[in-house]
């Protein structure tokens, strides 16, 4: 297996495609002026990286899956994820990237909140794609970054770059409600595999094996990456993707209950419960009754 090409810094990066590094911490990239060394690695940042890819030119992966990306797509990597690029070295790749690292953000706004981007872990089949008016929204963004970058640092140089950043991240935020809402049926259909994933999941001796499903073993069993499957379930359902989990289990519970030949031990562990307390306080917080209680009201 090829190793993997670390790139820690903003500056090495820039470097590494022979581009003039305007500042430390953040960079724009427009790829029709740089001229990477290689045209094929495994790489990982330490910084915040997001790709405008404005043509197909060959394969971008995240693990072993390839991006979901034509032209006019966005892809948004974190610090620490193994990505692959490969790329024909005859084709000229086209399109833009912004650099952040960690760094830059500290004490601002947009650092304390961060983490709330949560499409900078999504992966295959997850790119955000975008109409010609995102485009130049998007476009525009980075013009207004590119604009504090030439300008030279002063005391007002952070404070601006880090709000413009925000300020395209939460157009990200609308362009993916957007997509989610124009590939409705995409996502329905994920949600009624969700749903078989669980009925198939207690019909077999998992819960016993493995125990309560969880929100990241549903996510790899649909192929999606916890963040994409965590945001998809909650547009759908308007309930976290844990908590859906938990009501479902809750549902086969109620049933399970009524059962007179198991007792609630036997129903708890028969759910993935380790202790059957723990079934039982789960039970009465959303119906109000303890399990015991509640058979007998039935």
């Amino acid at each position: 297996m090829e190793p993997i090409h670390r790139i820690d810094t903003v500056s090495e990066h820039d470097a590494f495609y022979h581009k003039e590094n305007l500042h430390p911490l953040v960079s724009i990239i427009d790829f029709s002026e740089t001229f990477p060394e290689v045209y094929a690695s495994r790489m990982s940042f330490g910084f915040y990286a997001v790709y405008l890819k404005d043509v197909m030119c060959g394969d971008l992966k995240y693990g072993r899956n390839t991006y979901d990306y034509q032209d006019r797509t966005l892809v948004f990597v974190a610090p620490g994820q193994v990505i692959n690029v490969n790329i024909n070295k005859d084709y000229k790749p086209q399109g833009f990237a912004l650099l952040i690292h960690p760094d830059l953000i500290h004490g601002t706004p947009l650092g304390r909140h961060m983490q709330d981007y949560s499409f900078f872990s999504y992966e295959s089949r997850e790119a955000l794609h975008l109409s010609e008016k995102e485009r130049r929204i998007v476009l525009d963004c980075f013009e207004k970054i590119k604009y504090e970058l030439v300008q030279g640092t002063d005391k007002h140089s952070k404070t601006l770059i880090a709000a413009n950043i925000e300020l395209f991240l939460n157009y990200c935020v609308r362009f993916y409600d957007r997509q989610f809402i124009t590939r409705n049926d995409d996502n329905l259909s994920n949600i009624e595999k969700f749903e078989g994933l669980l009925r198939e999941y207690f019909q077999s001796d998992k819960p016993q094996t493995i125990g309560l499903p969880g929100v990241a073993y549903c996510a790899e069993q649909l192929h999606l990456s916890p963040n994409y499957f965590g945001d998809m379930v909650k547009k759908e359902t308007g309930k976290t993707a844990l908590e859906y989990i938990h009501l479902k289990i809750m549902d086969l519970a109620k049933e399970r209950v009524l059962d007179m030949s198991k007792s609630v031990s036997e129903i708890a562990y028969s759910l993935g419960f380790k202790y059957p307390q723990h079934f039982s306080r789960a039970f009465k917080k959303v119906t109000g009754y303890s399990p015991l209680d509640y058979r007998s009201l039935n």
